[in-house]
């Protein structure tokens, strides 16, 4: 699979992720509606190769810098009941796989939460690469997933009524990332 064909303009080489021009963000199921929230720091690159079939990516985030806008909700979030950042500093995602199916772009990799290691898929879309106003060159991604929290051991969650629960198994994870060419 050419990079011509799948990122026309993207060349071979290394990507590093910009995070003041990126984003990381999820959505859980909060009883009847979604809590949105973000990560603040993170860090990665891509590194890109002519079978773009062979590229790569890796990315690191500090789970202490979660924002769901709620000062309370993020301090319990971050604890031993939920993310226990204290023995969990950080969430990494490393690739396994680039591939094409359906027409659609896939990343495959390894995510890692709370020490456990797992492998998930996230659709990309390509957006495009430019030169940027101080002469670098940038390329755009958007990239999705949906995870099951249990499966990284987050088992946290509060009965209600009838059988249903405070919080939603299901975590949808969104990734804006911009990364300027090294």
């Amino acid at each position: 699979m050419s990079i011509a064909t799948v990122a026309p303009g993207l060349t071979a080489g290394t990507w590093n992720i910009d995070p003041a021009h990126s984003e990381v963000t999820f959505a859980i199921r909060h009883l009847m509606s979604k809590v949105r929230g973000t990560f603040t720091e993170f860090s990665g690159s891509i590194e890109v190769a002519e079978d773009v079939a062979k590229s790569t990516a890796t990315a690191e985030i500090t789970m202490a810098s979660l924002d769901t806008r709620n000062a309370d909700r993020d301090a319990h979030v971050r604890g031993s009941d939920v993310l226990d950042v204290e023995n969990h500093p950080t969430m990494s995602f490393v690739t396994t796989g680039v591939r094409t199916e359906g027409g659609e772009n896939y990343l495959d990799g390894d995510l890692t939460i709370r020490g456990v290691t797992r492998p998930v898929s996230f659709e990309v879309e390509f957006n495009g690469v430019g030169e940027d106003p101080w002469g670098g060159t940038r390329a755009g991604f958007t990239a999705s997933t949906t995870i099951n929290r249990k499966d990284w051991g987050i088992e946290f969650n509060v009965p209600l009524k009838g059988d249903k629960a405070l919080l939603g198994d299901k975590v949808d994870i969104q990734l804006e990332v911009q990364a300027v060419r090294a």
